[in-house]
């Protein structure tokens, strides 16, 4: 399995590359949110991979990754230095990045402050500031992750994600070690990058969705202020709209980067 060995971790990552052979295409780095893997873009793949070079990440702490311990010191600048190793390992030059959720902010902050790596960037229902995870640590600790995974899941997947897909997502996400899951949040706990943003400079798409958890007012507040960005709002009744719906999500990004890169 590929793997990039750094001096503290061997991060995952997976390549799916269904192009012709005798071409030369971009590369797209898909980066997940919390309690994620690879996995989490499975639907995404054959949308891209004709077209593109698919590279998907583990990032460090999750999935194949390996988890870090409860006290590891997580930061915004290690997670940008993990995805701009992968992109000089992968690809040698700039790439499309495609970030969900969480796995969005440090997307944001790699084209704010690596811009040399970055072609176009993507990020479907991400925040800027500190999820409203009161109590999550409390409950999994005493329920599990995957048990608070699934409790979470409607409000995350909405109203037509069957039940088997609840139950795959809540497998998948409840994989994640519980230790990891302590640094993750005391990490994402603190965040804010409101002002970063506005210093991103490629063609940026934000995909959202209006829902009580994070709505349509909140991705314009912050989207405004990114130069050469758009916003997408789909109609979807859930908070991750790149699992709920990859089909749409998928092809309103496939525009994005056709008209913009």
């Amino acid at each position: 399995m590929p793997y990039l060995d750094l001096p503290d971790c061997k991060l995952y990552y997976k390549i799916d590359d269904h192009t012709d052979a005798w071409t030369r295409p971009d590369t797209v780095l898909f980066v997940h949110g919390f309690t994620e893997n690879t996995e989490a873009w499975r639907g995404w793949v054959p949308h891209f991979s004709r077209r593109y070079r698919v590279v998907r990440i583990d990032q460090r702490g999750f999935g194949r990754s390996g988890a870090v311990p409860k006290d590891f010191p997580l930061t915004t600048e290690l997670y940008v230095d993990d995805l701009a190793r992968i992109i000089r390992h992968v690809a040698g030059g700039p790439v499309h990045v495609v970030g969900g959720k969480s796995g969005g902010i440090s997307v944001m902050m790699l084209a704010a402050t690596r811009p040399e790596l970055v072609k176009t960037i993507t990020v479907s229902c991400s925040p800027v500031t500190p999820p409203k995870a009161g109590g999550w640590i409390e409950e999994m600790e005493r329920d599990g992750v995957r048990s608070w995974a699934k409790r979470t899941q409607r409000n995350r997947l909405g109203s037509r994600m069957p039940e088997a897909g609840i139950e795959w997502w809540s497998d998948m996400m409840g994989a994640t070690a519980l230790s990891t899951v302590h640094a993750y949040l005391r990490w994402v706990g603190a965040i804010d990058i409101r002002q970063d943003v506005k210093r991103i400079r490629c063609p940026t798409l934000v995909i959202g969705t209006d829902t009580a958890h994070r709505g349509r007012a909140e991705f314009e507040s912050w989207q405004k202020t990114i130069p050469n960005s758009e916003l997408a709002i789909l109609p979807i009744d859930g908070y991750h709209a790149a699992g709920t719906d990859p089909d749409a999500t998928a092809r309103v990004t496939l525009d994005f980067i056709a008209r913009r890169s």
